[in-house]
């Protein structure tokens, strides 16, 4: 890759590792945006995304965790069905086409509830647990598109969890943080065990450098306060226009 064009992409994957790290996000559905501008076979951006969600996701679950805001009993009846489902995704290998257009869309919808996520206030209704059953179903169904996709699910279950007054804002950070985190780890497992998985390009070091540390900022700056609205909605703006260039272009 391009020197200017590396410097740039790592600029832009600092950023995106604080923001989202801020909220609970591993970022991948950042990454993915940043990668489709920069040009990045499809082929790459998947495990590349999923090795940054994972470094990413495991510093924010740890911050989360260490600040008293992860709910176990909350966590597990998500996880246990999206784990292998997210396995089953990842060893699934879309046509380029195909995976354009789906993670195109997932990055428009991610686009969409960062905006709308500029305007929830700290609690939006009483918290109460959510019904096993669909807890599990919506945790398959999360599982599945993140392997498919290379993004955690954390973009989805965190709304699911706030606008249905399953947690409050902390909570579903910190459950989010967790969720993306096993998600990313089963995904990458699935690519790399297949035989036709291909290297990761060399630049994906310095990737992995840059968002340790927004990562690392960024869930120790959310993990104690909240971020700013505006720059969660022109994040959005920047998603939902890199997901429509993916999905329509």
């Amino acid at each position: 890759m391009d020197p200017v064009a590396l410097a740039l992409l790592s600029c832009g994957m600092l950023v995106a590792a604080f923001m989202y790290a801020s909220v609970g996000h591993g970022g991948a559905s950042a990454y993915l945006a940043a990668l489709a501008l920069a040009g990045v076979a499809p082929a790459e951006m998947r495990p590349i995304a999923l090795v940054l969600n994972i470094l990413v996701s495991a510093i924010g679950t740890y911050k989360f965790w260490r600040a008293g805001h992860f709910n176990w009993r909350l966590f597990w009846p998500f996880a246990v069905v999206s784990i292998p489902l997210a396995y089953v995704g990842g060893a699934i290998q879309l046509p380029g086409h195909l995976y354009k257009i789906l993670v195109g869309v997932v990055l428009i919808y991610a686009g969409w509830q960062l905006w709308l996520s500029g305007r929830l206030g700290a609690e939006l209704r009483p918290v109460r647990e959510p019904p096993l059953p669909w807890a599990m179903s919506i945790g398959a169904i999360l599982g599945l598109l993140s392997g498919l996709t290379g993004v955690g699910g954390g973009i989805f279950l965190s709304p699911v969890l706030l606008l249905l007054g399953w947690a409050g804002t902390k909570q579903t950070s910190a459950v989010a943080s967790a969720f993306i985190l096993v998600n990313s780890i089963a995904g990458i497992s699935a690519i790399f065990t297949a035989a036709r998985a291909a290297a990761l390009p060399s630049f994906v070091w310095l990737l992995c450098l840059v968002v340790v540390l927004g990562g690392w900022l960024g869930a120790e700056y959310g993990s104690r306060r909240f971020t700013n609205p505006l720059i969660r909605r022109l994040l959005g703006i920047v998603l939902a226009a890199a997901g429509a260039k993916m999905a329509f272009i």
